[in-house]
């Protein structure tokens, strides 16, 4: 065999098992139809979001005192609420508010929770000890508790909600960082690395982070989903976005206390909306995490 057959053999081989970007897609879907459709909402919340200044056919905080309680029709699609203004308008910018919240949210709290984790499992001893102690403790308020204690302290508004969300997240992510690497730790070239004199930081950067980002991918896609939840939550009670600013939760409460039998459609779409993404995020966030498990992978 001479060297041009080795070479258009290796090539043929390099073409063989290369896949073209739309049939992997459609593999992808194919293999995993319920995250396909989770991902669809998705971008479709995200696409409402960046172009709603295009989709909504009126401005979301615009008072129509005329068209009070109008019913769905061709005029308002989804009716309009006790202000007369647009509730499809409103929902559309009220995806802005969630994912902001949502994204932000989980973005810190997962970040907070890899920092912590891969050092905690990187230094262990004494300051392991500490660091799970203290993340023991924030666990053992349930989410919704936790972050209704932050907001009687910081007040009402959509930055203390962000931060009231954000602190229940950072022990979640690390103890699930943590657990992978306490197993990266122990690899031989974690050894090298320290006997070369790099230092911590550069170990933990260079070394441990990247090997992690597989379950702190999965743990954002999965908060983003309980963000915008809890979002809705504390705003639906008052303690979270406030009037006029568009949001599902504040959608829900204004029309879910008064007017539930006369004027059904102002809680139910901003429902559905919450419902929605969630339901989203969730199913996104699974098969993510099948595709990245190399254990669920190989079945």
């Amino acid at each position: 065999m001479t060297v041009s057959d080795v070479r258009t053999d290796l090539g043929a081989e390099e073409v063989v098992e290369r896949t073209p970007w739309p049939a992997a897609i459609l593999g992808l879907i194919a293999r995993y139809p319920l995250g396909a459709a989770g991902a669809l909402v998705v971008v479709a919340m995200i696409f409402a979001a960046v172009f709603a200044d295009v989709i909504a056919p009126y401005d979301p905080e615009a008072n129509a005192y005329e068209y009070m309680f109008t019913a769905p029709g061709g005029q308002y699609w989804l009716g309009a609420d006790d202000f007369g203004r647009d509730i499809f308008s409103r929902i559309i910018y009220g995806a802005r508010t969630a994912l902001f919240v949502g994204f932000v949210a989980a973005f810190v709290g997962a970040t907070g929770g890899l920092v912590l984790g891969v050092a905690s499992a990187y230094f262990g001893g004494w300051f392991d000890l500490i660091i799970q102690r203290v993340m023991d403790v924030i666990m053992a308020f349930p989410l919704i508790i936790l972050a209704l204690a932050v907001i009687s302290v910081l007040g009402p508004g959509i930055d203390k909600v962000i931060i009231a969300i954000t602190i229940p997240f950072i022990p979640q992510c690390a103890r699930v960082v943590r657990s992978s690497a306490l197993a990266i730790r122990e690899i031989p070239y974690i050894d090298a690395a320290r006997a070369c004199g790099f230092s911590h930081a550069r170990i933990i950067l260079r070394h441990m982070v990247p090997n992690v980002m597989a379950p702190f991918l999965i743990m954002i896609t999965a908060f983003v989903g309980q963000a915008i939840l809890l979002e809705a939550t504390l705003s639906y009670l008052g303690l979270g976005v406030q009037e006029p600013v568009p949001a599902w939760g504040l959608m829900l409460k204004s029309g879910a206390e008064e007017y539930a039998e006369s004027a059904p459609w102002i809680p139910i779409f901003p429902g559905i909306a919450i419902s929605l993404a969630v339901f989203g995020f969730n199913l996104f966030g699974d098969a993510l995490r099948d595709a990245l498990d190399p254990k669920l992978r190989a079945q």
